[in-house]
């Protein structure tokens, strides 16, 4: 997922560059949600991960 926030972000950037506006903003906006979906993700997989290394910790105490 965070491999297509950066392709939609260089797309929109070069989009950009060469005067496109409308395909820019809309690569902008795409690479906006993917990155923000991609945070939220690793966030919970965080979370997830830290209560599951304490519940092994007391399982083998």
């Amino acid at each position: 997922m965070f491999k297509y926030a950066i392709i939609f972000a260089l797309i929109a950037v070069l989009a950009a560059a060469l005067g496109y506006s409308g395909v820019a903003a809309g690569a902008a906006g795409i690479a906006k949600v993917l990155f923000g979906l991609f945070l939220i993700l690793a966030l919970i997989f965080v979370v997830l991960a830290a209560l599951g290394v304490g519940a092994v910790n007391k399982v083998m105490k």
